[in-house]
């Protein structure tokens, strides 16, 4: 990335209260231009320029970090191209990460990402996330998700993996509160509640943003 957009990361990071060392922004960097490089031949983001990868892209999934902290097993439901969960990994490398994604060519990009930065304890898989209870049944500390529009059908599909005391983060947009006020009835019935919500504004763009923490009832 050209040095404005490193350096919009490292300051959006900072706003966010989360330290970013020059090994991680290299990491951050080598990330981005591989993202880059293979957009060129499949569609992984519509992002493409440099600062907006920088922001809505890096700075959105660090974003995560104000809500969850390792050590622990996480999941990321729906990554596509390792959203948040590469960045987060980069930056709180104590945290195990599972990612998962239906679509096979964002795996496999995943997974070269994983393989050029020597991340260890990162492990994306081409599944439906319906199917993860066989294997991972009352397993992670938490599962967030940047994909899902319903938070009911989020919450769902994260309830038989996630540990009793585990939470799970649903990274939203602007229709935070009305998402909730909606969903309430349903997580009732799905044996889960609404525990916190930390609103922010983006840094480096002010888009308005909500992490929408969920325990178990």
């Amino acid at each position: 990335m050209m040095q404005s957009a490193k350096e919009l990361l490292k300051k959006g990071a900072a706003e966010l209260g989360i330290g970013v060392s020059d090994a991680q922004l290299e990491s951050l960097n080598l990330f981005a231009e591989e993202l880059k490089k293979w957009n060129r031949k499949i569609n992984l983001t519509a992002i493409t320029d440099d600062e907006g990868i920088a922001v809505k892209h890096l700075v959105d999934s660090l974003s995560l970090l104000k809500a969850v902290r390792g050590p622990g097993r996480l999941l990321d439901i729906g990554s596509g191209g390792g959203f948040p969960g590469i960045p987060v990994k980069i930056v709180q490398p104590d945290l195990d990460i599972v990612s998962v994604d239906a679509v096979v060519k964002k795996v496999s990009f995943q997974k070269q990402a994983v393989r050029l930065l020597n991340l260890t304890g990162f492990n994306a898989m081409h599944v439906r996330a319906e199917t993860l209870a066989e294997q991972y049944h009352d397993y992670f500390d938490w599962v967030v998700s940047r994909a899902f529009s319903d938070i009911p059908s989020f919450v769902a599909m994260a309830m038989p993996v996630l540990k009793q005391q585990g939470r799970i983060v649903a990274m939203k947009g602007k229709n935070a509160a009305e998402e909730i006020a909606a969903a309430e009835g349903e997580l009732a019935k799905l044996g889960a509640r609404v525990e916190s919500v930390q609103d922010f504004a983006l840094p480096g763009s002010g888009d308005a943003r909500s992490l929408v923490i969920i325990a178990k009832i």
